[in-house]
């Protein structure tokens, strides 16, 4: 009998790659610390992590960041830990796959920012329509995407998940406790 080989363990690194819909490489991200997973859930945090760009440019970020990724929604949620408070960039997406090689998901252009006042703007939607002649993003993918627009915002708006300080708190005290371990 074959057993299927385990995911990644609390305190590893993984990479993370981004993909547009014609399946061309988007952004890479190297070394993202898991902090979590189960069945449907990845949870993890970018600390001056690697970030390589589709045409070659590599940049570093500059503060650490929560990364929520999950199977059956449509977008993940990036939680930038800053000074000033939590910044949130949440990338509507497709759920995410997780192989030997990296976390993977294809990016839809459209992202919806949140700012440490509670401010909350929908950016890239002409990048959305763009993408969406040239690549021909079928009808179901655009329904599935606008309601999931509707879910993020529901949870921005009641801070579940990832918009609450609390979830910020937990998972970051996690991140340093892991890192002092390494």
């Amino acid at each position: 009998m074959v057993r299927e080989a385990k995911g990644p363990k609390e305190g590893d690194f993984i990479t993370i790659k981004s993909y547009k819909h014609d399946g061309s490489l988007h952004r890479t991200w190297r070394d993202t610390m898991v902090l979590k997973t189960s069945e449907n859930v990845l949870i993890g945090c970018n600390d001056h992590t690697l970030v390589t760009e589709d045409d070659g440019r590599r940049w570093v970020t500059r503060e650490p960041a929560i990364v929520y990724f999950h199977k059956h929604y449509w977008f993940n949620i990036v939680a930038m830990i800053r000074d000033n408070g939590v910044s949130y960039y949440c990338n509507l997406a497709s759920p995410y796959v997780l192989d030997k090689e990296a976390l993977k998901y294809i990016d839809y252009d459209l992202d919806v920012k949140v700012f440490p006042d509670g401010e909350r703007r929908l950016l890239d939607v002409d990048e959305y329509e763009e993408h969406g002649a040239q690549w021909q993003y079928p009808a179901d993918t655009d329904r599935i995407l606008k309601a999931n627009v509707k879910v993020l915002v529901d949870w921005i708006k009641h801070k579940k998940g990832p918009f609450s300080q609390e979830y910020i708190d937990i998972w970051y005290s996690r991140y340093q406790e892991l890192s002092r371990r390494q």
